[in-house]
């Protein structure tokens, strides 16, 4: 479907034109009628599926159109990190290009002047507000935001909200908004805590739930099925055979991506780190250097990673495994974007047979496995029926000789190149 077969405003339509924008995806064929016939919806789709342009269009056509009051917030867009908030104001700066719609980013980690500037823009009446909970219930616990004619409140990634605590912080911005504020929630998953948030905020919502979809046959996804302390000696020995380029590892504790991140550059590689514990500003220098080739390899955490939108990945390795097929899909979706083709590595240790294989039974098939460099393995038999595996023969006292010093990883594998 096109977009100019949808009822939007003609200076969206030139906005959408100028950027090359001609067809919509499933989701906004779907969502923008619903949301122009003022619709609470609930939306289940994954990221990379045009969702924000899915509400993000028809808000603004409204707002344009509309009899919305020129000094006061009109919308508020609640995102649970500051990239998603500053990634969503970029769409919504070239959507609007022929637009007289005006809009704002609230989020922390700032000093004084970003907090005034902030709060400047909301006095002046920013028609519209993409904001993180906590900014903007520190915003309003002072009384720098009035949200009492706000018209279009939208969730974005509410999953993702949920799972970071900030369900009170959500229902806090609620009690703020009028009656007759129309609701829209998106989610890449679709839990129970997501249908109960939804009975408390939604009035007879339009349900739209997308199936997750496959990745693309562009990627070839490939698997390595390792132990754990086999993971670096075979990351290293990928980037020794080729130079690491626009390639993102994925893993899953802020610790762990600083320790990855140091071994790396140890070893001479330009790799960067993306997790919570960094401000604002080293996260914009970390993102501007990744696009700007100067960093070659990039660690992060998965809840800062849904802010990084950057084009041309190559390589997405899953150091850690995902925890289910969405965030699968989602993480090697990172790359193969723009009809490009990519690669996606994913390591599973001898504890993680069985999720992997939930994984490969909803793709439809096995991925590639990639063999293990011979002065590394052997690595352990896959078997998904089992609970784990130990890796080294028993001792008497039937304990395992491998594995258990943790401060021994690199002295065991010394120690099995040598067998």
């Amino acid at each position: 479907m096109r977009f100019d077969e949808f009822n939007l405003c003609n200076e969206v339509l030139d906005g959408l034109d100028a950027m090359n924008f001609e067809k919509a995806t499933p989701i906004q064929e779907v969502a923008i009628p619903a949301i122009l016939d003022g619709e609470d919806i609930l939306a289940c789709a994954q990221t990379g599926t045009g969702k924000t342009a899915a509400y993000v269009l028809p808000v603004i056509s409204q707002l344009q159109e509309g009899n919305y009051p020129h000094n006061a917030v009109n919308a508020v867009i609640m995102t649970p990190t500051r990239e998603l908030a500053q990634q969503i104001d970029q769409q919504i700066e070239g959507f609007s290009y022929f637009l007289d719609i005006s809009a704002v980013p609230i989020y922390g980690g700032t000093d004084g002047i970003v907090w005034e500037q902030q709060k400047r823009g909301m006095e002046m009446g920013a028609d519209i507000l993409i904001a993180t909970p906590g900014r903007l219930l520190s915003h309003l616990n002072m009384l720098s935001a009035d949200l009492s004619q706000v018209s279009f409140f939208i969730l974005d990634e509410a999953d993702r909200m949920l799972d970071m605590g900030f369900y009170d912080d959500i229902m806090q911005v609620f009690k703020e908004l009028p009656k007759t504020c129309q609701i829209l929630m998106f989610s890449a998953t679709m839990p129970d805590k997501i249908k109960q948030l939804a009975q408390n905020i939604l009035k007879k919502p339009r349900m739209i739930e997308l199936s997750v979809s496959k990745p693309p046959e562009s990627i070839m996804q490939t698997a390595c099925i390792c132990y754990e302390n086999q993971k670096m000696p075979i990351l290293l020995d990928l980037f020794t055979s080729q130079k690491p380029n626009r390639t993102l590892i994925f893993s899953k504790s802020k610790q762990k991506v600083k320790d990855l991140t140091l071994m790396l550059k140890r070893k001479g590689f330009n790799a960067g780190e993306m997790h919570a514990d960094l401000d604002q500003d080293q996260r914009e220098q970390v993102i501007r250097d990744f696009r700007n080739d100067k960093i070659d390899v990039l660690v992060a955490t998965d809840i800062v990673a849904r802010g990084i939108d950057i084009d041309n990945i190559g390589v997405v390795i899953n150091y850690d495994l995902p925890n289910d097929p969405e965030d699968y899909v989602h993480r090697i979706g990172r790359t193969a974007r723009n009809n490009e083709s990519g690669l996606s590595i994913t390591f599973v240790n001898e504890k993680e047979h069985r999720d992997f294989k939930v994984i490969e039974d909803f793709l439809e098939k096995e991925l590639y496995r990639l063999p293990i460099p011979h002065e590394i393995g052997p690595g352990p038999e896959y078997n998904p029926n089992a609970n784990h595996f130990r890796r080294g023969r028993t001792t008497g006292k039937g304990k395992h000789n491998q594995g258990k010093n943790r401060k021994g990883k690199r002295t065991n594998f010394r120690k099995n190149k040598k067998k």
